[in-house]
This record gives structure tokens, C-alpha cells and sequence, in this order.
């Protein structure tokens, strides 16, 4: 029975079917009925301009009549107010029946039914029909699209993208334009082109059962999905071994003398043929035959490389939910010829549509609470979903989705008002009905996971939370795969998370591939591309890196500004961390400045300091020149004790070298003078800086070195052991490493 009328963009040959949705002319009455509305407002506004004239009008003459002016204008009055009191009810009616109207719809419309009216009734009833066809053709699809592009409707498998267009009033017949309308967008492109593929392989599906017989269902379901995921080729009748129908035929064909014998011959017959059907199909023959049905079925052209392209495990997934087989639970492998066997289809079970009762009050008890929820007035919102809460569980039972959606509802009022555990409450008993009613694999059980994990983050139970995230990924790949916006926004949840325990680096790679994510499936300008950026600008501002922040914030305001214009919220807030980043950016490189300004003034002086003592320089050559050895003795010279086993030959060449650098003026040590232990490294930084001459005999100097340096230390002067250790100062080289290397066996030769 129709009680909608036929589409008037399909009436060709098949479109016997093709009628609208209620949906659809419910949305198109509201659309009319608030046209009439504006046009009421309109006619009572020049009404009311017509009679305040006719007033006007009628005190000017009243004013300028001379005799018999009461009476003339009594008589005047009187006309005036019947003309007034006509226009008022005039507009009074004209308002009552325009609102009072209501869009009739005749369902017999472009049928072979012979209508019983006249000719006008009939062009008016097609011209109705007409109407609401554009509008879905004009004004719903352009709009559905264009809240797919803005992610206000993201559905995430091909059950979910069915229910969004049904609730929407369009048809599944269009789902070909709504491809073609998202093909910038990979996501859905691929999504309504598996979508596509699933329902023409349904059908294909549903004429194999038909034409099987049911104890070999088994077989031909296990060769339709090899011939559908795998690389069949031609199969023979005789690929089926032990084929009671070949048996029977034989029986048959050899005692074939009774018309009973010829009864059973005949049936064998078409029991082969039966079983020869689905044999009879291979992976390219059965590919071609779902192009062909979505280029007749949905008008769209399927590339190509469809076949290469599909999503093999959603696809599957969906196709069993639409038909009703139920198939084995392993890891299959689909690089092979036959990844399908037998054993892998445990049942067929039968798929009925039904309509979803609606509770009118209890849906619009819902859609105050949300407008009340986003203007921020919780306990306003918190009694609206209640009372449907209340109202639900009396009309479908407890277990219902709309029941977990009201609760779902409650668990976000009671997490923005603070109660943790009430949210945790409300959310786990949306995520047990979503279980019991849509199933483990369902999109709306892995979203209930990730609000679980975000209340449980909430309570500071991050583990816990993780894990309830790694579940919700688990079941988002399931269902459409890893390319899916839903999946880059679960990823910048985890982030955050990782991001207050403290792993910057594991918080970054998701943050990361989540924006990877964005720029593929949504683009480059696209508002969650925008977040993306923004959340990795707050964790690079969380380790110290404020120039990285600036710059991806930076690309976040580019963004918003293009995308929501300078004067929304969201980019006055983006332009405010912009400030906050640069700020920090700028106080950091102003600490460095100062720090290479210090070391570079410590440098020169110390350059200068070593030009007006020579000795020290030689004391730094000769420290570097030495070996361990050297380092070692505290004597040197001919009056070092030779004992037992010293070469004679080495101290005789010792004093030929010290003789020839007496001869070229070089500066040579008394005989039998000890040497000096060098100072530490630090006492001798303190000298430099200190502008002091070295000596390490003086008390006072080094006591005044140490003071010196106390008091560079107390005023920000970096400290030297950390200069140090960063890179040497200028123009000493390598020699003052070597040094501070060998400092410590020099101090212990010196107390000793």
C-alpha cells in the first residue's frame, strides 16, 4: 500500500517502486506552511498600513469641514470604520485560510491507475508532485551534501549512511549524486561507492539463493564470495563432487520407463541447472554484472579498479548485515584465489524491514534539551531529557535506542556540570543497550566507548581511558576502515591524553597522523585540519618549543579566518594563543641573547687578559704539549734522581733539546726548580674574569676570585663548568679540555 506518491524524476520503465519518503513531504509541508506564514505577516502589515491612511484621511476632512460638521463627520466616521472593519476581516479570513490549508497529495499520481477526477484536480495533483520532486532534487541533496562536507552528518558504514539519508527524505536511489557531489572528499566518495557495491551485490546474491537448492546454500554462498573478494575462473559442473542431483539423474535416466522415472529425470534437470548457475559464475563476470546494475540501478559509473579499491572487511560486514549470513569468525586471506570455504557459512537468517515507532512528545522533549544543552543551561536540559527518558521506557521498553540516546544526552549534561560519576553511570548503561541492540561492531557502540574513555580521562583514570580508546579504534576500523575523520578526531583524544601523562613523544604522533588524516580526507582548509593544527601547537608549547607553536597556530588562524571570517569566536581565540605563543617565542630568544652576549664578553677579556701575561700561555702550550707522563713528576730537568733502569741515553737527548731552545732565547726553568700544579679550571676562569694577575702562592687572590665569582654567579653570569661543558671559549682551542681532563690527577699530585 503507497501513502506517498510516486518520484516524478523516475518515472521511466522499472520506477514502479520509486515512491518518496514521508520524511520528505513532512519537511516539504513545514517549508510551505512557513512560505504561507511570511506571506500572512506580509498581508497583515499592508493592512494595517491601509487603515492608519483611511484614519488619516478621515481626520484631515473632519478638520477642514465647516457647517455641519458634526454631522458630516459622524457620517464620515461611519463609512470609514465599516471600510476599516472590512479590510480587517478580510485579512482575518485570507490568514485563516491560508493557515488553515493543507498540501494534499494524491498517491495515484503518474501511475496506470485510471484517476476519477477532472482534468484540473489532476494537472494540480501532478504539479504538487512535481513541486516536492525539485525540492529534494534542488534543496534537500545540495544541503545533505553539503552537511556531509561540514561533517554535521558523518556516518561511518553504509548502515549508518542509509539511516542519515532516510531521516534526510532522500532515497537510496540517489546515493550515485550524492558520490558525485562528495568525490573531493575520499572518505565518502569511497564510502557511497562500497555502498554502491554492497547493494548491486545483493541483489546479484539474493537471485543465487532464489535459484538454490537449500542443502547446497552452503556451496554456492562460499564460490559467490570467492568469486566476489577472490580470482575465480570458469568452474565446471563437476567441481562438485558426490552431486546427489548427477546420482539422482542417473538413477533416473536408466530405469526411465514410467512417467514417474520421467518426473524425476525432469527435476534432476532443473536441479543442475540450478547448481550450474552459481558454478557458471567467475570473479569477472560477476564484477561486471555489479557494474552494470549500478550504472542501471543508482546512474554511477563504477571506475575501473573498483575492484582493487573496495574495502574488503566493511564491505563484507555490510553485505552479511543485508542479507542475513552469518559467517565464520577468523583471519581470512584475501590475496588468495579462494579465501572462502564451506565451513566458513554458519547460517542464513531472514532480513525484515520494519518502521521504528517515534514518540512525538518524547523527540521533542529531546530537541529542547539539546538547544537548551548548547546555550549552556544544564539543569534546564538535564529535566527535558528526564522526562524523555521517563516517557521512552514506557513507550519501547529500556532497552532502545532512543533510550540510549537520552542517556547518552544525560551523561553529557552531567559531565560539563561536573558529576564524573553520574556521567560514567548514564554512559554505561548507553553503551550496554547499544551492545544488545546495534551490536558489539556498531559505530554507535565504538562512539560509546570513546565518551566512556573521555569521562573516565576525567577522573584522572588515564589508563583506563586508554584502553576504552584502543577498544573505540579497534571497532572504528571495523566498521569503515582507518581513512575516516572520526578516527583522526579519536586520535587527537588520545593525544591529549598521552599529552597530562607526560609522553610528548607518543602524544605527537598521533597528533601527527591525525593531521595527516585531515589534509588527505577533508583538505588543507578544512576546520578540522584547523584543530589538528592547534592541538599540536599546544603540545609543542607544552615542551618548550613556542617558535613550533607560533607556526602551527599560526596556520590555525590562517584557517579560521577563511573559513569563519575574523569576527567568530573561535578565531579571536586562535589570535589570542597567537599572541601568547609569540610573546613566550620572544622572551626565549631575548634569554639567549643575553647568554651569547655574556659568554662573547667573557671571551674577549679573557683573550685580553692572556695578551698581557705571556707566562700563562705557556703554561696552557705546555700543559697540552705534555703527555701523562709529564704530568706525573713534579721535577724535570738533569736533578731528577736517576734510579735503577733509567735510560741514560733519553736524559742526555732531554739535555741537548734544552740546550738548543736556550740558544733560540726561549725561557727555561732553574735547575732543580719544582713545577707549579696549575690552578683548577675554575680558579683560573675566576682570575680571568676577575682581571687579576695569577698567583697561586696569594692567599688574598684566590679568596678574592672566589668571592668574585660567588657574586657572578648571584647575578645571572652563566657558570663556567656549564660553558664549559657546552663548547670551549673562544680562541683557546682545544687546550683548556685537555686541561680540565687532567685537572684531577694534577690535585691529587699536589696535596700528596
Amino acid at each position: 500500500m503507497r501513502v506517498t506518491p510516486r518520484d516524478a524524476n523516475y518515472t521511466g520503465p522499472g520506477s514502479r517502486f520509486c515512491i518518496l519518503r514521508p520524511e520528505l513531504i513532512s519537511s516539504f509541508c513545514h517549508t510551505e506552511a512557513s512560505k504561507m506564514s511570511k506571506c500572512a505577516s506580509q498581508s497583515e502589515e499592508e493592512t494595517s498600513v491601509v487603515s492608519d491612511s483611511l484614519s488619516v484621511n478621515s481626520a484631515e476632512e473632519v478638520v477642514k469641514a465647516d457647517e455641519n460638521a458634526a454631522s458630516a463627520s459622524c457620517d464620515m466616521q461611519d463609512v470609514e470604520n465599516g471600510e476599516t472593519k472590512n479590510f480587517q476581516e478580510c485579512g482575518s479570513r485570507s490568514k485563516i485560510k491560508d493557515t488553515s490549508k493543507e498540501i494534499l497529495f494524491n498517491p495515484n499520481v503518474f501511475t496506470e491507475f485510471k484517476l476519477a477526477e477532472n482534468q484540473e484536480e489532476i494537472t494540480a495533483d501532478e504539479e504538487n508532485v512535481r513541486k516536492v520532486s525539485l525540492h529534494l532534487k534542488d534543496v534537500v541533496l545540495p544541503k545533505f551534501i553539503q552537511d556531509l562536507s561540514t561533517l554535521e552528518v558523518s556516518p561511518m558504514d553504509g548502515q549508518t549512511l542509509t539511516e542519515a539519508l532516510h531521516a534526510h527524505g532522500i532515497n537510496v536511489r540517489y546515493i550515485g549524486k550524492v558520490a558525485e557531489g562528495t568525490r573531493n572528499m575520499p572518505h565518502l566518495w569511497d564510502l557511497c561507492s562500497n555502498e554502491i557495491v554492497v547493494r548491486s551485490a545483493k541483489h546479484i546474491v539474493k537471485g543465487i539463493l532464489r535459484d538454490t537448492e537449500d542443502h547446497d546454500l552452503g556451496h554456492a554462498l562460499s564460490h559467490f564470495f570467492n568469486c566476489f573478494l577472490g580470482k575465480v575462473q570458469a568452474v565446471s559442473a563437476k567441481g562438485v563432487p558426490n552431486s546427489p542431483q548427477s546420482k539422482t539423474h542417473k538413477k533416473v535416466h536408466a530405469s526411465g520407463k514410467s512417467s514417474k522415472g520421467q518426473a524425476k529425470l525432469r527435476d534432476g534437470g532443473h536441479a543442475r541447472k540450478k547448481q550450474s548457475l552459481y558454478l557458471s559464475i567467475t570473479s569477472d563476470s560477476l564484477w561486471s554484472d555489479i557494474q552494470d546494475f549500478a550504472k542501471l540501478k543508482y546512474q554511477f559509473e563504477l571506475p575501473e579498479d573498483a575492484r582493487q579499491r573496495v574495502k574488503k572487511i566493511p564491505v563484507v560486514r555490510n553485505l552479511c548485515q543485508k542479507v542475513g549470513i552469518t559467517i565464520a569468525a577468523r583471519k581470512y586471506d584475501f590475496d588468495a584465489l579462494a579465501p572462502f570455504q564451506v565451513s566458513d557459512i554458519l547460517n542464513i537468517q531472514p532480513v525484515v524491514k520494519h518502521s521504528i515507532p517515534v514518540c512525538s512528545e518524547a523527540k521533542d522533549l529531546v530537541e529542547t534539551g539539546k538547544a537548551q544543552l548548547a546555550e549552556g543551561m544544564l539543569s534546564e536540559a538535564y529535566t527535558q531529557f528526564s522526562d524523555a527518558f521517563t516517557i521512552l521506557q514506557q513507550v519501547t521498553g529500556p532497552m532502545h535506542r532512543e533510550v540510549a540516546n537520552c542517556c547518552r544526552y544525560l551523561a553529557m549534561v552531567l559531565y560539563h556540570a561536573g558529576d564524573m560519576a553520574g556521567a560514567i553511570m548514564q554512559q554505561h548503561k548507553e553503551l550496554i543497550i547499544n551492545e544488545r541492540c546495534l551490536g558489539l561492531d556498531h559505530p554507535d557502540t565504538a562512539h560509546s566507548y570513546g565518551n566512556m574513555a573521555l569521562f573516565y580521562h576525567g577522573l584522572n583514570q588515564t589508563e583506563l581511558a586508554l584502553r576504552h580508546m584502543s577498544r573505540a579504534l579497534l571497532l572504528l576500523s571495523l566498521s569503515s576502515g582507518p581513512d575516516h575523520p572520526d578516527v583522526a578526531a579519536t586520535f587527537i583524544n588520545v593525544a591529549m591524553m598521552y599529552q597530562d601523562i607526560g609522553k610528548m613523544d607518543t602524544a605527537l604522533r598521533y597528533l601527527q597522523e591525525a593531521l595527516k588524516k585531515n589534509e588527505r580526507l577533508l583538505g588543507e582548509d578544512h576546520i578540522q585540519t584547523a584543530v589538528c593544527y592547534h592541538a599540536l601547537a599546544i603540545a609543542f608549547n607544552c615542551m618548550g618549543a613556542f617558535k613550533l607553536s607560533h607556526q602551527h597556530e599560526k596556520k590555525t588562524y590562517d584557517i579560521l579566518v577563511k573559513q569563519l571570517g575574523e569576527d567568530d569566536s573561535r578565531t579571536k581565540d586562535s589570535q589570542n594563543w597567537l599572541k601568547t605563543f609569540k610573546m613566550r617565542e620572544l622572551q626565549i630568544n631575548a634569554q639567549k641573547q643575553k647568554g651569547q652576549a655574556l659568554n662573547a664578553a667573557s671571551a674577549q677579556k679573557a683573550i685580553d687578559i692572556l695578551k698581557a701575561h705571556p707566562d700563562l700561555i705557556q703554561a696552557f702550550q705546555a700543559a697540552g704539549s705534555s703527555g701523562t707522563s709529564a704530568n706525573k713528576s713534579a721535577f724535570s730537568g738533569e736533578a731528577l734522581p736517576r734510579g735503577r733502569g733509567v735510560d741514560e741515553r733519553a736524559a742526555r737527548a732531554a739535555a741537548e733539546v734544552r740546550k738548543k731552545a736556550a740558544a733560540r732565547g726561549l725561557l727555561l726553568r732553574p735547575h732543580g726548580v719544582p713545577v707549579q700544579a696549575l690552578p683548577p679550571l675554575t680558579q683560573l676562569l675566576n682570575i680571568i674574569n676577575s682581571e687579576t694577575t695569577p698567583d697561586a702562592g696569594n692567599k688574598e687572590t684566590t679568596d678574592g676570585a672566589k668571592k668574585e665569582a660567588n657574586s657572578d654567579t648571584s647575578n645571572g653570569v652563566v657558570d663556567p663548568k656549564v660553558d664549559q661543558q657546552n663548547q670551549a671559549p673562544v680562541g683557546l682551542g682545544s687546550g683548556l679540555a685537555s686541561l680540565d681532563s687532567k685537572k684531577p690527577k694534577m690535585k691529587a699530585k699536589a696535596t700528596s
